[in-house]
């Protein structure tokens, strides 16, 4: 199969994940804990509804932009049956390990303040730990398996949760490692 065909075959795939599982995680199950009603007067008021709206925007930009450079960088999807077939580093992978997982939960934490519903921070605590349990136990074993050295260099160098400040950059990494064994 061709890169076009399989990108168009990725980015289907993706499309029906993104809707099945961060629309129910963001979405259905936030609706179905709150059925989208604000709570009067709203705790925080204006500043809180603007803030949770900052963090709903962010977080739904971060996961289509994540989403997309599975596709297009590589050649997969973020679900394990279709994974990339490349390992993705690219984009706010840079940044941080998990930028889906953070966006998620923006956006869930994003319509606490909205919403001004302590339930959607229960929910999103609750379900920090399993997440961090399948990240150590499975995903990232299973990427270190499937991308080796490649994987080990970029998990190195970029955090699992916490976000670098400044993006992280292989080739000029790659450099100051020469650079120094040139001087040993």
């Amino acid at each position: 199969m061709d890169v076009g065909s399989r990108r168009r075959r990725a980015a289907l795939a993706s499309a029906a994940f993104m809707l099945a599982g961060p629309g129910t995680v963001a979405g259905v199950v936030p609706y179905l804990l709150t059925r989208w009603r604000a709570r009067s007067p709203l705790p925080g008021g204006t500043a809180a509804r603007v803030t949770g709206t900052v963090l709903i925007g962010g977080g739904a930009a971060v996961i289509t932009s994540a989403f997309a450079r599975f596709v297009r960088e590589g050649l997969g999807t973020p679900v394990p049956v279709a994974a990339p077939t490349e390992l993705v580093v690219g984009g706010i992978y840079r940044y941080v390990r998990n930028p889906m997982y953070l966006a998620l939960a923006s956006t869930v934490l994003g319509q606490a303040l909205v919403l001004g519903r302590g339930r959607l921070l229960l929910y999103v605590g609750i379900m920090s730990g399993p997440v961090d349990a399948y990240v150590l136990l499975c995903e990232e074993p299973r990427l270190a398996a499937r991308f080796g050295e490649q994987y080990e260099r970029y998990r190195a160098a970029v955090p699992r949760w916490l976000p670098r400040l400044r993006p992280w950059n292989p080739e000029q990494e790659l450099g100051d490692h020469a650079r120094v064994g040139s001087r040993a």
